[in-house]
């Protein structure tokens, strides 16, 4: 069973600038709650039990949010506040557990992985989430569906999702062939054009891998950018395992480390809500672009 998961929160999430100078990027909203409980939310979903933090200095805030706040519950309650209070008491589920490791140098994503090796255990598989990347699903989170897949074959796993031939080049896309177990993923193309596509299927933010994939990453020499890439480790492992494509169907993912990508999931996230749905549709019903 998969228990623990890797999220990467050390980056300095500058294109969100000035925003982020002094709030991490993964503490920005959507409607009332940051990113990075969305995410920890969705690994609860799935079994996860314990949340590594992979973090800098300037990134407490994060490790603030899931802490207790003794002062401002002690005055909610005070002042019979219970539903304010309610959410606060839930922002960590039952039974996660959350820790912090640094990453001292942004040496990419591969080595921000490769800085929890310390709190896993030598024999065991883990999930990675990219905690900028939302993904709904109106039944079965994504992690808890890519779980369950895990289960019944044992091998590592990517989330790919469809994009539009224009978008291909954005991302990093799959080469994949029909397998008796599911989509087999045979390569990694990052950003290719449309011509050199081997698939309009792009890697979307969640992972599930063997321990292979760890030590394979400690020989991971610097690539693009003098970064030490996960893509780089995750061809390696390809020569050694097989590997497997968890096609996200029936929801949507948002590319929340975007601008346009934020607000589109701020949007639809308001239109879903209960208490929000009806008077913020008929706000946009009735605006007028030409005033704006």
């Amino acid at each position: 069973m998969i228990k623990k998961v890797i999220l990467p929160v050390a980056g300095l999430g500058t294109r969100f600038l000035p925003a982020t100078k002094s709030i991490p990027k993964e503490m920005l909203t959507v409607v009332d709650k940051p990113l990075i409980q969305y995410i920890v939310e969705e690994a609860a979903e799935a079994g996860i039990t314990e949340i590594i933090l992979v973090t800098h200095s300037s990134k407490s805030a994060i490790e603030n949010h899931f802490d207790k706040n003794y002062e401002l519950e002690i005055e909610l309650e005070a002042r019979g506040k219970q539903d304010r209070l309610a959410l606060i008491d839930n922002i960590l589920p039952k039974g996660v557990s959350v820790i912090s490791v640094r990453q001292p140098e942004a040496l990419g994503l591969g080595h921000a992985i490769l800085c929890a090796k310390s709190v896993l255990n030598d024999n065991e598989p883990f999930a990675v989430m990219l905690p900028d990347v939302l993904m709904h699903h109106a039944q079965k989170g994504c992690l808890a569906q890519m779980v369950a897949s895990f289960s019944d074959h044992g091998h590592s796993m990517v989330a790919l999702e469809e994009v539009a031939d224009a978008d291909v080049e954005k991302y990093g896309i799959a080469a994949i062939k029909e397998g008796e177990q599911g989509l087999e993923v045979t390569a990694l193309v990052e950003k290719p054009s449309v011509a050199e596509a081997p698939s309009n299927l792009s890697v979307v933010g969640r992972y599930i891998f063997t321990p292979k994939l760890m030590s394979l990453l400690e020989d991971t020499q610097p690539g693009a950018g003098g970064e030490i890439q996960l893509t780089d480790a995750m061809d390696e492992l390809l020569k050694t395992e097989k590997m497997f494509g968890f096609e996200f169907k029936n929801g949507q993912s948002y590319d929340c480390g975007d601008k346009l990508g934020y607000l589109k999931a701020n949007v639809e996230y308001a239109l879903r809500d209960a208490k929000l749905a009806g008077d913020f549709k008929a706000y946009l019903a009735r605006l007028d672009n030409t005033k704006i």
